[in-house]
Protein backbone atom coordinates (compact mmCIF):
# COMPACT_ATOMS: atom_id res chain seq x y z
CA UNK A 1 0.00 0.00 0.00
CA UNK A 2 1.38 3.45 -1.00
CA UNK A 3 0.98 5.42 2.28
CA UNK A 4 1.98 8.43 0.12
CA UNK A 5 -1.23 8.87 -1.73
CA UNK A 6 -3.32 12.18 -0.85
CA UNK A 7 -6.88 10.51 -0.97
CA UNK A 8 -8.88 13.65 0.77
CA UNK A 9 -7.38 17.39 0.38
CA UNK A 10 -9.66 20.64 1.55
CA UNK A 11 -7.61 23.49 1.44
CA UNK A 12 -9.53 27.34 3.15
CA UNK A 13 -12.90 25.73 3.95
CA UNK A 14 -15.06 28.48 5.43
CA UNK A 15 -18.73 28.24 6.13
CA UNK A 16 -21.04 30.91 7.26
CA UNK A 17 -24.47 31.62 8.30
CA UNK A 18 -25.95 34.70 7.44
CA UNK A 19 -23.31 37.17 9.09
CA UNK A 20 -22.29 34.39 11.52
CA UNK A 21 -19.08 32.36 10.33
CA UNK A 22 -19.00 29.13 11.95
CA UNK A 23 -16.02 27.41 9.84
CA UNK A 24 -13.09 29.48 9.25
CA UNK A 25 -9.85 28.81 7.19
CA UNK A 26 -9.75 25.02 7.62
CA UNK A 27 -7.16 22.26 6.00
CA UNK A 28 -7.55 18.95 5.80
CA UNK A 29 -4.75 16.37 4.07
CA UNK A 30 -5.23 13.05 4.93
CA UNK A 31 -2.94 10.38 3.08
CA UNK A 32 -3.84 6.63 2.37
CA UNK A 33 -4.07 4.49 5.57
CA UNK A 34 -3.83 7.88 7.91
CA UNK A 35 -6.00 8.28 10.53
CA UNK A 36 -7.11 11.46 11.73
CA UNK A 37 -8.45 12.41 14.88
CA UNK A 38 -11.14 15.07 14.97
CA UNK A 39 -10.98 17.16 18.66
CA UNK A 40 -12.81 20.29 19.75
CA UNK A 41 -15.09 21.48 22.19
CA UNK A 42 -19.17 21.66 21.58
CA UNK A 43 -19.65 24.54 19.14
CA UNK A 44 -16.06 23.85 17.78
CA UNK A 45 -17.31 23.52 14.24
CA UNK A 46 -16.34 19.59 13.79
CA UNK A 47 -19.85 18.55 12.22
CA UNK A 48 -20.23 21.50 10.03
CA UNK A 49 -16.18 20.64 8.93
CA UNK A 50 -17.16 16.90 7.91
CA UNK A 51 -20.49 17.67 6.41
CA UNK A 52 -18.62 19.78 3.68
CA UNK A 53 -16.09 17.35 3.81
CA UNK A 54 -18.37 14.45 2.69
CA UNK A 55 -20.15 16.76 0.45
CA UNK A 56 -23.60 17.10 2.37
CA UNK A 57 -22.75 21.10 3.23
CA UNK A 58 -21.78 23.32 0.55
CA UNK A 59 -18.98 25.58 1.79
CA UNK A 60 -19.06 29.45 1.48
CA UNK A 61 -15.37 29.09 0.26
CA UNK A 62 -12.55 26.49 -0.48
CA UNK A 63 -12.28 23.79 -2.38
CA UNK A 64 -12.34 19.97 -1.69
CA UNK A 65 -10.59 16.54 -3.58
CA UNK A 66 -11.24 13.20 -2.82
CA UNK A 67 -8.59 10.95 -4.57
CA UNK A 68 -7.70 14.13 -6.69
CA UNK A 69 -11.97 14.38 -7.85
CA UNK A 70 -13.22 17.50 -7.26
CA UNK A 71 -15.82 17.29 -5.08
CA UNK A 72 -18.01 20.01 -6.00
CA UNK A 73 -17.02 19.43 -9.60
CA UNK A 74 -17.75 16.04 -10.07
CA UNK A 75 -19.76 15.47 -6.94
CA UNK A 76 -21.03 11.80 -8.16
CA UNK A 77 -17.99 10.99 -8.70
CA UNK A 78 -16.17 12.06 -5.96
CA UNK A 79 -18.89 10.58 -3.73
CA UNK A 80 -17.91 7.10 -4.81
CA UNK A 81 -14.59 7.30 -3.12
CA UNK A 82 -16.14 8.40 0.01
CA UNK A 83 -18.11 6.94 3.07
CA UNK A 84 -19.78 8.83 5.61
CA UNK A 85 -21.33 8.06 9.29
CA UNK A 86 -23.04 10.96 10.47
CA UNK A 87 -23.48 11.54 14.14
CA UNK A 88 -27.28 10.13 13.52
CA UNK A 89 -26.33 6.89 11.84
CA UNK A 90 -28.64 7.01 8.53
CA UNK A 91 -30.60 4.07 9.65
CA UNK A 92 -33.96 2.51 8.73
CA UNK A 93 -35.20 0.71 11.33
CA UNK A 94 -38.03 -1.22 9.89
CA UNK A 95 -35.33 -3.16 7.45
CA UNK A 96 -33.65 -6.04 8.66
CA UNK A 97 -29.76 -6.00 8.64
CA UNK A 98 -29.14 -7.64 5.13
CA UNK A 99 -32.09 -5.44 3.69
CA UNK A 100 -30.81 -2.23 4.61
CA UNK A 101 -27.04 -3.28 3.40
CA UNK A 102 -28.32 -4.49 -0.03
CA UNK A 103 -30.14 -1.26 -0.15
CA UNK A 104 -26.98 0.75 0.40
CA UNK A 105 -24.87 -1.24 -1.77
CA UNK A 106 -27.09 -0.49 -4.52
CA UNK A 107 -27.51 2.88 -3.53
CA UNK A 108 -23.47 2.98 -3.94
CA UNK A 109 -23.91 1.35 -7.48
CA UNK A 110 -22.25 -1.64 -6.42
CA UNK A 111 -22.24 -4.11 -9.49
CA UNK A 112 -25.04 -6.93 -9.26
CA UNK A 113 -22.81 -9.42 -9.54
CA UNK A 114 -20.61 -9.14 -6.78
CA UNK A 115 -23.12 -7.19 -4.55
CA UNK A 116 -24.20 -10.49 -2.14
CA UNK A 117 -20.32 -11.00 -1.07
CA UNK A 118 -20.19 -7.30 -0.93
CA UNK A 119 -22.53 -7.35 1.89
CA UNK A 120 -20.90 -10.76 3.34
CA UNK A 121 -17.77 -8.98 3.51
CA UNK A 122 -19.15 -6.10 5.44
CA UNK A 123 -21.14 -7.91 7.73
CA UNK A 124 -17.92 -10.23 8.70
CA UNK A 125 -15.66 -7.12 8.75
CA UNK A 126 -18.40 -5.25 11.33
CA UNK A 127 -19.14 -8.11 13.55
CA UNK A 128 -23.09 -8.47 12.18
CA UNK A 129 -22.65 -12.14 10.42
CA UNK A 130 -25.07 -13.69 12.45
CA UNK A 131 -27.32 -10.21 12.82
CA UNK A 132 -28.34 -10.40 9.00
CA UNK A 133 -31.92 -11.34 9.64
CA UNK A 134 -32.45 -9.05 12.36
CA UNK A 135 -34.89 -6.09 12.22
CA UNK A 136 -32.42 -2.79 12.93
CA UNK A 137 -34.88 -1.15 15.50
CA UNK A 138 -34.21 -4.54 17.58
CA UNK A 139 -30.67 -4.01 17.54
CA UNK A 140 -28.46 -2.61 20.41
CA UNK A 141 -27.44 0.96 20.21
CA UNK A 142 -23.77 -0.53 19.92
CA UNK A 143 -24.73 -2.80 16.77
CA UNK A 144 -26.72 0.14 15.63
CA UNK A 145 -23.46 1.53 15.18
CA UNK A 146 -21.71 -1.09 13.47
CA UNK A 147 -24.78 -1.12 11.06
CA UNK A 148 -23.63 2.74 10.34
CA UNK A 149 -20.27 2.32 9.90
CA UNK A 150 -21.28 -0.70 7.60
CA UNK A 151 -22.72 1.40 5.00
CA UNK A 152 -20.10 4.07 5.23
CA UNK A 153 -17.45 1.23 4.01
CA UNK A 154 -19.87 -1.30 1.88
CA UNK A 155 -18.51 0.16 -1.10
CA UNK A 156 -14.28 -0.14 -0.01
CA UNK A 157 -14.03 3.84 -0.42
CA UNK A 158 -10.51 5.24 -0.18
CA UNK A 159 -11.78 7.59 2.30
CA UNK A 160 -13.89 7.13 5.53
CA UNK A 161 -15.89 9.83 7.85
CA UNK A 162 -16.52 8.64 11.32
CA UNK A 163 -19.02 11.28 13.45
CA UNK A 164 -19.00 10.34 16.95
CA UNK A 165 -19.07 6.52 16.12
CA UNK A 166 -18.83 5.79 20.05
CA UNK A 167 -21.18 8.05 21.63
CA UNK A 168 -23.64 6.44 24.00
CA UNK A 169 -22.00 3.61 24.16
CA UNK A 170 -21.07 1.43 26.93
CA UNK A 171 -16.78 0.61 27.66
CA UNK A 172 -16.94 -2.86 25.73
CA UNK A 173 -18.92 -1.73 22.99
CA UNK A 174 -16.27 1.41 22.52
CA UNK A 175 -13.48 -0.94 22.41
CA UNK A 176 -14.71 -3.24 19.89
CA UNK A 177 -15.77 0.10 17.10
CA UNK A 178 -12.21 1.23 18.17
CA UNK A 179 -10.77 -2.05 16.66
CA UNK A 180 -13.19 -2.00 13.58
CA UNK A 181 -11.47 1.38 13.06
CA UNK A 182 -7.82 0.41 13.89
CA UNK A 183 -8.56 -2.37 11.06
CA UNK A 184 -10.27 0.42 8.36
CA UNK A 185 -6.80 2.16 8.02
CA UNK A 186 -5.76 -1.29 6.20
CA UNK A 187 -7.56 -0.24 2.86
CA UNK A 188 -8.68 3.61 3.89
CA UNK A 189 -7.73 6.98 5.43
CA UNK A 190 -10.30 7.39 8.12
CA UNK A 191 -11.24 11.01 9.60
CA UNK A 192 -12.80 10.44 13.62
CA UNK A 193 -14.64 13.22 14.84
CA UNK A 194 -14.42 12.87 18.84
CA UNK A 195 -14.59 13.83 22.44
CA UNK A 196 -12.77 11.41 23.96
CA UNK A 197 -8.91 12.27 23.72
CA UNK A 198 -8.33 8.31 24.93
CA UNK A 199 -9.63 7.35 21.32
CA UNK A 200 -6.70 9.92 19.43
CA UNK A 201 -4.59 8.44 21.47
CA UNK A 202 -5.39 4.72 21.22
CA UNK A 203 -5.92 4.67 17.08
CA UNK A 204 -4.80 8.21 15.09
CA UNK A 205 -1.91 8.87 13.39
CA UNK A 206 -2.67 12.80 13.90
CA UNK A 207 -4.69 15.12 15.13
CA UNK A 208 -6.39 18.33 14.54
CA UNK A 209 -8.22 20.15 17.64
CA UNK A 210 -10.41 23.26 16.40
CA UNK A 211 -11.54 25.95 18.44
CA UNK A 212 -14.21 28.52 17.75
CA UNK A 213 -14.13 27.31 14.27
CA UNK A 214 -10.42 27.44 13.52
CA UNK A 215 -8.00 24.31 13.86
CA UNK A 216 -5.72 25.33 16.60
CA UNK A 217 -3.57 22.61 16.79
CA UNK A 218 -2.33 20.09 13.60
CA UNK A 219 0.19 17.77 15.20
CA UNK A 220 0.87 13.93 15.06
CA UNK A 221 0.54 11.91 17.49
CA UNK A 222 4.57 10.87 17.79
CA UNK A 223 5.38 14.17 17.49
CA UNK A 224 3.48 15.49 20.71
CA UNK A 225 5.00 12.51 22.24
CA UNK A 226 8.61 13.07 21.21
CA UNK A 227 8.06 16.87 23.04
CA UNK A 228 6.59 15.48 25.96
CA UNK A 229 3.31 17.14 25.42
CA UNK A 230 0.26 15.99 27.26
CA UNK A 231 -2.59 15.96 24.27
CA UNK A 232 -5.52 16.59 27.65
CA UNK A 233 -3.58 19.67 28.92
CA UNK A 234 -2.87 21.08 25.31
CA UNK A 235 -6.77 20.32 24.81
CA UNK A 236 -7.55 22.62 27.77
CA UNK A 237 -5.04 24.96 26.91
CA UNK A 238 -6.13 25.91 23.27
CA UNK A 239 -9.78 25.77 24.26
CA UNK A 240 -10.48 27.60 26.98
Amino acid sequence: MNTSVVTLSAVNLRRNYQSHTVVRQVSVQLKRGEVLGLLGPNGAGKTTTLRMLAGNLAPSAGNIEICGIDLFEQPLAAKANLGYLPEIPPLYPEMTVDEYLLFAARLHQIDDKVIHSAVDNTKQQCGLRQRGKQLIATLSKGFQQRVGIAQAIIHSPAVIILDEPTVGLDPNQMREIRELIAELRTFSSVILSTHILSEVQSICDRVQIMHRGSVVLDQTLNELKRQQFDLEAMFSQLTQ
